[in-house]
């Protein structure tokens, strides 16, 4: 599996966030823990890439559109290594 993480638009300048990009990897590595530690899944089997804002779903001028965009993407590889497909999780 790889999880992607994604952030909006809207730039973020925190000591935890220094920019969307460690936002969107830290988002990823959420949901990558959650499954090792609450699912049992393999670490050697999941991968994480932060996208930050630069491949966005929706519109980033609504906040409907900025809310859509922040998001973590979980596609599943085939042992092959063919493109994936996402799976869609509302983590709310």
């Amino acid at each position: 599996l790889r999880i992607e993480g994604h952030t909006d638009n809207v730039a973020i300048n925190s000591p935890a966030f220094p920019s969307n990009w460690e936002l969107s990897t830290a988002r990823a590595n959420s949901i990558v823990h959650y499954l090792i530690e609450k699912h049992g899944f393999k670490g050697a089997k999941l991968s994480v890439t932060g996208y930050a804002e630069y491949r966005p779903i929706a519109d980033n001028v609504t906040e409907e559109g900025r809310k859509l965009n922040r998001r973590v993407d979980i596609v599943m590889l085939s042992s092959k290594g063919a493109q994936g497909e996402a799976l869609k999780f509302d983590g709310e």
